[in-house]
């Protein structure tokens, strides 16, 4: 049974290891990271590129499987499962806000959001991504196609179809990475107002310490490792 202290964690990472490669040509990505993030939080991680930020966050998210170590993910042990079970425990767990916004040319805004939620079989899928897009400020823009949106919108539809669902836990790496300074800002803003309304524990990947300075806690990797562990 899980303890009282383990069940207000929405993240709980120790020792986690991630080496790629084998034999003379391994390269250790991670070296040993103890993370423990408490729900509702939102925690920046901060880094160069290279420090192993973006390595972390696909292993926390179970896109990528841990070479060594323990992790537990909104109750879920992601350190044993295998792929299709990680596929699994990540549906309804986690959500995921990417810098290339990584939305279906094919299919209309409500369509990318209100898709992942059907073929979950989540209840009212389409009314429920209305909803969201609604939210974030796109209800006019239902039926149009990404190429019809703008760069600030597209990532709009990526905000709403990562917390549609509903997810405990919400991962954006480098969120405005392909925006400029201006609609990057109104992204942020957007994100955190979501976060607040929808209660989930937010993740933050970014090099922007002014980004970073607006999370609760900021955890800076260097070289694989933690460096330094603070409240902003």
């Amino acid at each position: 049974m899980a303890s009282p202290a383990s069940q207000s964690l929405a993240l709980h990472a120790r020792d986690l290891r991630l080496t790629l490669g084998s034999g003379d040509a391994a390269v250790e990505i991670l070296r040993g990271i103890d993370l423990s993030v408490t729900i509702g939080t939102t925690l920046a991680l901060l880094g160069p590129s290279g420090s192993g930020k973006s390595s972390l966050m696909s292993v926390l998210t179970g896109l990528e499987r841990a070479t060594g170590g323990t992790l537990q993910v909104a109750g879920a042990n992601f350190a044993t499962l295998g792929e299709d079970a990680l596929a699994r425990a990540r549906r309804g767990r986690i959500g995921i806000v990417l810098q290339a916004f990584h939305l279906l040319p094919t299919m209309t805004a409500q369509e990318n959001v209100a898709t992942p939620m059907e073929l979950a079989g989540e209840p009212d899928a389409w009314g429920r991504a209305a909803a969201e897009l609604q939210a974030v400020g796109l209800g006019h823009r239902l039926g149009h196609y990404p190429a019809q949106l703008s760069g600030g919108e597209q990532q709009r539809v990526a905000i709403a179809r990562a917390l549609a669902p509903r997810p405990p836990l919400v991962f954006a790496d480098e969120p405005t990475g392909n925006l400029d300074a201006a609609t990057g800002s109104g992204i942020v803003e957007l994100l955190f107002a979501r976060r607040e309304e929808t209660g989930a524990t937010l993740v933050i990947i970014t090099h922007d310490e002014g980004l970073a300075a607006r999370c609760d806690r900021i955890v800076t990797l260097a070289d694989g490792r933690i460096a330094a562990d603070t409240a902003a």
